[in-house]
C-alpha cells in the first residue's frame, strides 16, 4: 500500500500501514446536535467519505464509527429556551445531520453511536482513571470528576503545547479543580437541570463530559488501538488532546494516526452557528446542486482553509465555479454514454496515464487538487477521443473517469445521488415532454419549416433549456443561473 497521510501527532507525512492486514478502522468525531449543520461542519464528513472511498477502492475493508453527542450544556440550555425536551431537540438536529450528509452523497458510517447510550462504558473508564490517580472526584460535593493533567506527563503531546503554556477555557467551571486546566470527565447534576439528563455513578448523579464520550465509544467499537482518528482542526485542542490523555492514561494505545481538516471560513473567520442561514447545508443545497457543493468542499486539499463566499459568484473556487466544473463532468459523461451506453458501470479502471496521476495524488496525503487535475485532463483528452470517434480510446477514457468520480463521490449515476422521494418523481415526465418537442423540431427541420423549428427552440430556451444538435440527434441541458 502506497498511501501516505499527514499525522497531526508527529507533524509529518508518513506511510499508512493498517493495524490489521486488509482492514482499516476509523473514528471521527461527529456533531454536538444542538443546531442545524452548516457547510463548515459537513466538510469533515466529505473529507472522511473520500478517504473511505479511496481505501475501499484499494480493496480494504473499512469500518467507520462517527459518534453523535446528544447531551451537552448547550443542548440543555437551548431546549430550556425552546420549552422543548432536551432529547427531542437533540434528535431533531440529529435527523438534520443525517439529511445533510446524505444530501452531499456521503456514505453513512458503519455505526453512529450516541453518547447517551454508552454511560456504562464511560463510568468504567472513569473508574480506571480514578483508581490510578489520573483522575479525582472534586472535594466540593458537586459530584464532578476531573482528569489531573499534572499527573499525566504526556499531556500536550498531540497539540505540541506544554501545560504551563495552556489557558483554561474561558467558559470552564473552576469549582473543585486542582488545576484550572484539569478537564471534566463527569459533571454532577445541578439544581434546575432535568432529572432525565443525569445518570447514576459511584460519585453521584450527573452526565458525561464531552471528551470522555468519544474515548469510551471509540474503545467499545474499535478496540483499545485503532488506525485513524479525525475531525476538524478546531478539535485538536482541547478535545482530541484530552481524549488521547484519558485513553492513554487508562492503558490504551488509542489512535495510530490523527487527521484533521481545516476550517471553512466566512470573511476570514471560522464558520459558526451564529452566522445565520446562509451557510446551512439545507439552504446552500437549495441554491446550488448538491454535487457542486460536495465538489466545492473536496476540491481544495483537506488541510487547506476554504473561504465560503456565497455572494461572490466570481471568486475562483466559489460555488459558481464548482457548478461549472460539475457541468463539464456531466457533459462528458452524457456524450460518452451515446457511444458506450451503460457498459462502463460494470468495469474497473484500466491502466491509464491520467489514472496513475490520479492515484499518485490520492496516495499523497489525499491530494484532491492533483486528483481533480487528473480528472479534467482525462475529460479533456476524452473529449478529443469522442471528436475523433476512436471507440477504444473512448472506452478507456470513460473507465478512468468513472473510477475517479466514484472515488470522489461525484459519479452522477451512483445510487447516493438518486433522488428518491415519497412524492411523484417528475423527471421522466419532463424528459418525455422535452423529447416530444424535440421530435417536433426535428420533423420541422426535415420539412425545412425553419420558423416552426426555431419557435420550438426559443420556447425551450425561455424555460432555461439549451439544445445541442449532435450526430445522434438533439440533446438538451438545463442551464442554471
Amino acid at each position: 500500500m502506497s498511501l501516505h497521510l499527514y499525522d497531526t501527532a508527529t507533524r509529518a507525512v508518513r506511510p499508512f500501514v493498517p493495524l490489521e492486514d486488509g482492514k482499516v478502522s476509523i473514528y471521527h468525531c461527529g456533531l454536538t446536535v444542538q443546531a442545524s449543520p452548516h457547510v463548515g461542519h459537513i466538510r469533515k464528513e466529505v473529507v472522511f467519505d473520500v478517504l473511505r472511498r479511496w481505501l475501499e477502492h484499494q480493496g480494504l475493508e473499512v469500518t467507520v464509527v462517527a459518534n453523535v453527542t446528544d447531551i451537552d450544556d448547550k443542548i440543555l440550555s437551548k431546549s430550556a429556551e425552546n420549552g422543548e425536551q432536551w432529547w427531542a431537540l437533540a434528535y431533531r438536529f440529529e435527523r438534520e445531520l443525517h439529511e445533510a450528509y446524505a444530501s452531499l452523497g456521503c456514505i453513512p458510517p458503519t455505526y453512529e453511536p450516541r453518547a447517551t447510550g454508552h454511560i456504562p462504558e464511560m463510568v468504567e473508564l472513569m473508574t480506571q482513571l480514578v483508581d490510578s490517580d489520573h483522575a479525582y472526584v472534586a472535594d466540593d460535593g458537586s459530584g464532578d470528576v476531573y482528569f489531573d493533567v499534572r499527573n499525566w506527563a504526556r499531556y500536550g503531546e498531540l497539540s505540541g503545547m506544554k501545560i504551563d503554556e495552556m489557558e483554561a477555557a474561558a467558559d470552564a467551571d473552576p469549582r473543585g479543580k486542582r488545576d484550572p486546566r484539569d478537564f471534566a470527565l463527569w459533571k454532577g447534576h445541578k439544581p434546575g437541570e432535568p432529572e432525565s439528563a443525569s445518570w447514576a455513578t459511584p460519585w453521584g448523579r450527573g452526565r458525561p463530559g464531552w471528551h470522555l464520550e468519544c474515548s469510551a465509544m471509540a474503545g467499545k467499537y474499535l478496540g483499545d488501538t485503532f488506525d485513524i482518528h479525525g475531525g476538524g482542526i478546531d478539535l485538536r485542542f482541547p478535545h482530541h488532546e484530552n481524549e488521547l490523555a484519558q485513553s492513554a492514561a487508562a492503558g490504551k494505545g488509542f489512535a495510530r494516526y490523527w487527521m484533521h481538516n481545516a476550517w471553512v471560513t466566512m470573511a476570514g473567520e471560522k464558520m459558526s452557528k451564529s452566522l445565520g442561514n446562509t451557510a446551512l447545508v439545507s439552504e446552500v443545497t437549495k441554491l446550488h446542486a448538491p454535487r457542486a457543493v460536495r465538489y466545492f468542499l473536496l476540491a481544495p486539499h483537506y488541510r487547506s482553509t476554504i473561504e465560503f463566499s456565497p455572494s461572490d459568484a466570481d471568486t475562483l473556487g466559489s460555488l459558481a465555479e464548482a457548478e461549472k466544473a460539475i457541468q463539464r463532468i456531466d457533459s462528458f459523461v452524457e456524450r460518452a454514454r451515446e457511444h458506450t451506453g451503460d457498459f462502463w458501470q460494470a468495469w474497473a479502471p484500466l491502466s491509464f496515464p491520467q489514472w496513475n496521476d490520479f492515484a499518485a495524488a490520492m496516495d499523497d496525503d489525499l491530494g484532491t487538487p492533483g486528483a481533480i487535475a487528473a480528472l479534467f485532463d482525462t475529460i479533456r483528452s476524452g473529449n478529443q477521443a469522442l471528436a475523433g470517434g476512436d471507440e477504444e480510446s473512448i472506452r478507456t477514457h470513460v473507465l478512468a473517469v468513472h473510477a475517479m468520480l466514484d472515488v470522489l463521490g461525484l459519479n452522477p449515476n451512483a445510487p447516493e445521488w438518486a433522488r428518491a422521494s415519497s412524492s411523484e418523481d417528475l423527471t421522466p415526465v419532463v424528459d418525455g415532454l422535452v423529447a416530444h418537442l424535440l421530435e417536433q423540431r426535428t420533423a420541422a427541420r426535415a420539412a425545412k419549416d425553419w420558423a416552426a423549428a426555431d419557435a420550438i427552440r426559443d420556447t425551450l430556451a425561455t424555460l432555461g433549456l439549451t439544445i445541442e444538435d449532435t450526430p445522434s440527434g438533439p440533446r438538451w441541458n438545463l442551464e442554471k443561473n
